[in-house]
């Protein structure tokens, strides 16, 4: 510890290490080097994903038609785990409301009933685009003032939220702040204003 530390030599038999990371930008240019193989993973598709829920409906011992699975994977956000979890949700509203066969009736009642939309966005997603619409004429407005109207957390809603609204193309950053794009005003089925200039 401090000063006095010692490097220690240990004897370890030949091994492959293997990292993930979403924010490779927060380690040190000496730590990523050491990496010999640096790769970009990209989000699965949705033909993909809905093998995936085949696979996984398989392993859960329950009946999945394609048009199911292809619906859950549309919703997905191109991420095997959410696939995954949403599928395990469906399967229990299959039990209880429908026949314990996923179909696509059953799969589209359970994602509403969830508040996953067909672009897969939640709840938190469609309040920050109607917030940005209905209170703020669409923006621009700071990260600090949207988590204030929200009671959220400003760090939650930059790393959870915002990626994947910006990536799917609904909210964009600017230098003045967050504003919302024409498609959250189609997918919302509202009107875009302009904004109304100054006088002087």
């Amino acid at each position: 510890k401090g000063p006095s530390a010692r490097s220690i030599q240990i004897d370890l038999a030949p091994f492959t290490l293997v990292g993930a990371t979403t924010r490779s930008g927060l380690l040190t240019g000496p730590l990523r080097a050491r990496f010999g193989i640096n790769m970009h993973l990209e989000y699965y598709d949705t033909a993909t994903l809905t093998r995936i829920i085949h696979r996984s409906a398989d392993i859960l011992g329950v009946g999945c038609d394609t048009d199911a699975a292809k619906e859950i994977a549309g919703r997905s956000r191109g991420t095997p785990r959410i696939a995954n979890a949403l599928l395990r949700r469906v399967r229990d509203f299959a039990q209880v409301k429908g026949s314990g066969r996923v179909d696509r009736e059953i799969a589209c009642y359970a994602l509403e009933a969830l508040h996953i939309d067909r672009y897969g966005l939640d709840l938190i997603d469609n309040k920050i685009l109607n917030l940005l619409i209905d209170k703020f004429n669409g923006g621009p407005v700071g990260l600090t003032t949207i988590a204030t109207a929200l009671g959220e957390d400003p760090g939650t809603l930059e790393e959870v939220y915002e990626p994947f609204l910006i990536q799917e193309g609904f909210l964009k950053r600017t230098p003045r702040g967050r504003e919302v794009t024409q498609l959250a005003y189609e997918h919302l089925g509202k009107v875009s204003t302009p904004s109304q200039g100054t006088l002087f």
